[in-house]
């Protein structure tokens, strides 16, 4: 944040009444405060250009246990964040940012995987989401699969008129095709949000949308649910978000460190059931490198793989 200059705010007050000062006070105090940004405007443009301008995505590994058909899975979990140029319009990344001129926004992208077996068959999925590092705006478009020996699914969401236009792709007749308009806060946004800077996520009560890998997973009715948001300092430069969702038994937990870049260090889901038990699913991160992982897709590269833990 700014230093601010200190101000000898007597000189203002020495011929007004005792009310008149309180108000010229608290006049001048807000303005003051109002220096203090927070969210968006308080991303320091230098500390974020070396981190995420470099030509290079940050890939985070993380040991991953997922509970599937009521047992726990040891798998792996990788979220990949990396800047792009992104159509406003198309909500696609760019091929050409510089034609694209005020058409184009600068989004922070993860991408994030899991991948486990569940007894003879494996699953993998894969959640993408986009978010706006400068604009006031929610995330423009979020999209998950998930992909298994039974089948796939597929949801997609984006951002348009003030709502989700959300589709939802299944194997299952039961689900078979949708779309719906869903107006909330996604759940998914929440990991973007803490990278770019955590006082962008909302604390207290809201309407948010689930993540989209449980609603995958569970089956629940894609949609908006009420849910609480806690923040809370764990310790020196550590520090913790929860989501809870008390009617349907969900919550996520997001452990981060509490300094530039924000690394997500720790993430926890719990399910609590109808009968009251909880199943838990966690990743606990093990790994991390910035790579430009897209230009290593030679034999000699397999390597990296092994350093990475994968």
């Amino acid at each position: 944040m700014p230093v601010l200059p200190r101000i000898d705010l007597s000189r203002y007050f020495s011929n007004f009444r005792p009310m008149r000062n309180s108000l010229i006070l608290g006049a001048l105090l807000l303005v003051i405060c109002s220096c203090n940004s927070t969210g968006r405007k308080a991303i320091d443009e230098e500390q974020f250009a070396s981190r995420w301008y470099q030509g290079k995505a940050e890939i985070n590994v993380f040991e991953l246990k997922q509970i599937r058909y009521g047992e726990e899975r040891e798998g792996k979990a990788v979220m990949i964040f990396v800047t792009e140029d992104f159509s406003k319009r198309k909500q696609v990344k760019l091929d050409d940012p510089t034609g694209a001129g005020e058409g184009a926004v600068k989004v922070m992208k993860l991408n994030m995987t899991r991948d486990f077996v569940t007894g003879v068959y494996p699953y993998h999925t894969m959640l993408s989401v986009f978010t706006p590092v400068y604009e006031e705006l929610h995330s423009p478009k979020i999209s998950a699969s998930v992909t298994e020996w039974c089948g796939q699914s597929f949801a997609q969401l984006n951002w348009r008129n003030n709502k989700y236009q959300a589709k939802l792709f299944s194997y299952f007749e039961s689900e078979g095709d949708q779309e719906i308009s869903i107006s909330a806060l996604a759940e998914d946004e929440l990991f973007n949000l803490i990278r770019l800077n955590p006082d962008l996520v909302p604390d207290g009560h809201l309407k948010m949308i689930p993540g989209l890998i449980y609603n995958r997973f569970t089956h629940h009715p894609l949609g908006s649910e009420s849910a609480h948001i806690t923040k809370r300092k764990t310790g020196a430069n550590q520090a913790e978000i929860e989501a809870n969702y008390e009617e349907i038994g969900r919550k996520l937990l997001i452990r981060y460190r509490d300094a530039f870049p924000f690394e997500i260090m720790f993430w926890e889901e719990t399910q609590t059931k109808e009968d009251g038990t909880e199943e838990v699913t966690s990743a606990v991160r093990t790994n991390v490198q910035m790579l430009d992982y897209w230009e290593r897709n030679g034999l000699k590269d397999e390597s990296i793989r092994k350093s990475l833990g994968l």
